[in-house]
């Protein structure tokens, strides 16, 4: 089983680029108005559509098991030149994670992020979570 993730973009050659970027494929499948990444790793059908988008998510993201799988992801994205920002241990949605964040060509925020513990949940942590 794996997920299925589609998203409008403005133009879908763009985006087939800078995704090539971020998952190191080719996507499966393009025409002028489609592309389909069939990706092993993450495990993700992924496809773009051209056209304006309906609806806007608050953020897309993919969780890695390991804090150095979380490394190659940084470092891969930093070199390709898309990595936005980095945040180390920080705590955010009751849990303490490593995060890198980027932006798609149609500002679609991804982080990649791993998670080194769960927090409790409770009202003073909340304060400080940053899923809220």
């Amino acid at each position: 089983m794996r997920p299925h993730i589609s998203i409008h973009v403005k133009k879908v050659a763009e985006s087939v680029e800078f995704y090539k970027k971020v998952f190191d494929v080719k996507p499966q499948k393009q025409t002028g108005s489609y592309a389909k990444f069939d990706l092993e790793k993450p495990p993700l059908n992924f496809s773009l559509l051209a056209g304006v988008p309906v609806s806007r998510v608050s953020h897309l993201g993919i969780e890695v098991d390991s804090a150095q799988e979380f490394e190659q992801w940084k470092e891969k994205l930093q070199n390709k030149g898309i990595l936005n920002s980095v945040e180390m241990e920080t705590n955010c949605c009751f849990a303490r994670q490593d995060k890198v964040w980027f932006t798609d060509p149609d500002e679609n925020e991804w982080e990649v992020f791993y998670v080194h513990e769960q927090l409790p949940l409770n009202d003073e942590s909340m304060a400080d979570a940053c899923c809220v």
